[in-house]
């Protein structure tokens, strides 16, 4: 019996010790209370994100797609113009933006239109058309720029 008591004990005393190994439960949002007397939960304020000058792709990310998302969500073939100017408007420098054709070699409206700024070392890339809106933060390409291929001349 004194062996049974023994590993009963020993038991008992894991447990308790690992009992605050356990983590705590996530607590859901606490509920306010409108003056209807319905209960909300309380909404989390989202920051606007902002341009950071000699910042890196990585960094002006959420900026750049803040900034484009509203024009591809007017317009999914959104031209790399208009794309061209936000961006512009925004703060990024011309002279570190690149852009695609909006027109096919056959003189079509293009799938997609991708562009992109140069952020020393690194790139914002983004595309839009019928696949939506993508945009991802990379690194500049062995060429120094941001674009593969055949890009258009920005000089508006």
């Amino acid at each position: 019996m004194p062996r049974a008591a023994l590993v009963l004990a020993t038991s008992v005393a894991v447990a308790i010790a690992l009992t605050g190994c356990v983590p705590p439960t996530a607590q859901p949002a606490v509920p306010t209370v409108s003056p209807s007397g319905s209960a909300t939960p309380s909404p989390t304020p989202t920051a606007v994100p902002e341009l950071i000058p000699g910042g890196t792709a990585a960094q002006n990310l959420e900026y750049f797609k803040y900034i484009v998302r509203p024009l591809v969500h007017k317009n999914a073939n959104v031209g790399g113009r208009t794309v061209i100017d936000a961006l512009v408007k925004a703060g990024f420098a011309k002279a570190d933006l690149e852009v695609t054709p909006d027109k096919t070699s056959v003189g079509l409206d293009a799938d997609n239109t991708e562009f992109s700024v140069k952020l020393g070392a690194t790139c914002i890339i983004g595309q839009a058309g019928n696949v939506g809106f993508h945009a991802f933060a990379t690194t500049v390409l062995a060429s120094g720029h941001c674009l593969a291929g055949k890009t258009r001349t920005i000089n508006w």
